[in-house]
């Protein structure tokens, strides 16, 4: 995330709220006011970088506000703003729309850590964002607690089932691939049993995603990495949720990946007030 990458955000938002210009602008009149976000629900805030970049585009003065993952209670004053009338009005919605997504994801994100807090393990989120979101979301899980997979296809090189599907020699594909990648690219290779784990294990695997596996198999492919190949890094995916999440942290593996971190995070009910 960059300064540039967030100015680019916030304009493309506000170009299509305000399209052609407020109409309420050939009316408003011209006064500073003090306005605050009200939280309507209880959550971990996240947002602020975004908020204070939409302040600032409009010139606005933000007097104080929370901090990333920071909880907050029903009620909070999340965030007070001064400035022009109109221009508080009209970046009211986008900026109650990110914090409001954003904060859902993290507030979600919360909760699967606070399953799991007491054990040593990432989770992680997925390529599973709405277009062009990414990079708020992804930050948002950062905020809840959580932890980053891959951003995109440039990140990592990750051999899924499309893929192996096509590949007649794991082992020589990543023989391959270690001459092209870059030196600090790892490899991970999605199995669905014990056996092809053993196969991208022995084809020279840095991470092995065990996918859509019950704590029974996953134990299996712990104890057999452990014994045979303690330097890889096993991953958990598939079907974890609230309910069996602390069951899979405490099976071995070294990471949990979970999409509906950000695709099942509900808004926020968040509210603008004008004070004067």
């Amino acid at each position: 995330m960059t300064e540039q990458s967030i100015l680019s955000f916030i304009t493309q938002a506000l170009n299509e709220d305000l399209g052609r210009g407020d109409l309420y602008a050939l009316f408003a009149p011209t006064k500073s006011v003090r306005a605050y976000v009200l939280a309507k629900d209880d959550g971990i805030f996240s947002g602020e970088v975004y908020l204070k970049a939409l302040v600032a585009h409009f010139g606005l003065k933000l007097i104080e506000s929370l901090k990333d993952s920071q909880p907050f209670s029903k009620g909070t004053h999340i965030a007070y703003i001064e400035g022009d009338y109109l221009a508080i009005l009209q970046v009211e919605r986008v900026l109650l729309n990110i914090l409001a997504h954003s904060s859902g994801i993290a507030t979600l994100t919360h909760s699967y850590t606070n399953l799991i807090k007491d054990i040593p393990i990432k989770l992680l989120d997925t390529r599973k964002t709405r277009p062009l979101l990414r990079e708020l979301e992804k930050y948002s899980v950062c905020n809840g607690g959580g932890a980053n997979h891959r951003f995109g296809l440039d990140s990592m090189l990750m051999l899924k089932d499309t893929h192996l599907a096509h590949i007649e020699d794991l082992q020589a594909l990543i023989s391959n691939a270690r001459k092209r990648l870059p030196f600090m690219c790892p490899i991970e290779v999605e199995c669905e049993n014990i056996d092809k784990v053993k196969e991208a294990i022995s084809a020279g695997a840095d991470v092995i995603m065990c996918d859509n596996m019950n704590i029974a198999q996953i134990q299996e492919v712990v104890a057999y990495r452990n014994t045979y190949a303690p330097h890889i890094m096993l991953e958990a995916s598939g079907n974890i949720n609230l309910t069996n999440i602390r069951e899979y942290a405490l099976s071995g593996v070294d990471a949990i990946s979970v999409g509906s971190l950000i695709h099942q995070a509900q808004w926020l009910d968040l509210s603008l007030k004008i004070e004067n």
